[in-house]
């Protein structure tokens, strides 16, 4: 017998376009496999499913080979960090310690 389906929605997003999608998957789908099987790669040139972080309801999924959906449930994939937020933090800081010290010393 086969496995009741439930549904789950994908979405993805950049800053100028962005699609989500309603799926019947069958009870027992990973997030990633949902994720593969949304097809947004299609819509999407460069997305790479099988490798982008995945999360549900903006928390991320650790291990989204291993984490089973539940109905009603929306897989959000995110794009890859393009700069560490610690490091783009410490820049700034250190652009307005320089700003404030020429500011003193004028």
């Amino acid at each position: 017998m086969d496995k009741p389906n439930i549904v789950v929605e994908v979405v993805y997003a950049l800053a100028d376009k962005q699609k989500l999608l309603r799926l019947s998957v069958p009870e027992g789908t990973t997030v990633r496999e949902a994720a593969l099987r949304s097809g947004l790669d299609a819509h999407f040139p460069g997305l790479d499913l099988a490798a982008a972080p995945l999360g549900i309801f903006g928390k991320a999924v650790p291990r989204p080979e291993e984490r089973v959906l539940e109905d009603g449930e929306r897989v959000e994939i995110y794009r890859p960090l393009i700069a560490d937020p610690k490091e783009v933090r410490k820049q700034r800081a250190a652009r307005a310690a320089q700003a404030k010290a020429a500011e003193q010393g004028e």
